[in-house]
């Protein structure tokens, strides 16, 4: 049986929901508060993190598998580059070409929350895969490397 103990495993399947969700509601409303994308995907990432700590690599791949991930990072870079040169049709580079809006609402915004949602895709998706890949090649200790520099 790969992972941790039966309580670490149900506790984690319980929570794992509710971080993804409070890590969209920071994302969403990054412009409003505190947060942003990269907050906002920083925790995202932590629930997909934390079902590979209890579950194991293999039940954290079939959750979010690997070329998923590789393609919600490319996804995630370009269209904050569409964005950006989206602004370009307009005048300007990253010109906030979206309207201005009304204090105190929801898409108030302009531009900051489809670049804090793209933001989001990218930090969440390239945290997930430089842990798994950390996870996949621990084999060897960084004192392991060093002793074998050394001889």
């Amino acid at each position: 049986m790969k992972g941790m103990t039966l309580i670490v495993k149900t506790i984690t399947d319980f929570v794992v929901g509710f971080i993804i969700v409070f890590g969209a509601y920071i994302v969403l409303y990054g412009h409003l508060t505190p947060g942003g994308g990269f907050a906002g995907g920083v925790i995202i990432a932590c629930a997909f993190i934390l079902a590979m700590l209890a579950h194991g690599k293999d039940v954290a791949f079939s959750k979010l598998p690997e070329m998923v991930a590789h393609i919600i990072d490319s996804g995630g870079a370009l269209m904050f580059l569409l964005i950006g040169w989206f602004g370009v049709t307009v005048g300007f580079f990253f010109m906030n070409t979206f309207g201005r809006g009304e204090p105190f609402r929801l898409l108030s915004s302009g531009m900051i929350l489809p670049l804090n949602i793209a933001i989001a895709f990218k930090v969440s998706s390239s945290l997930f895969l430089v842990f798994s890949a950390l996870a996949i090649f621990r084999r060897r200790s960084f004192r392991a490397m060093i002793e074998d520099e050394l001889a």
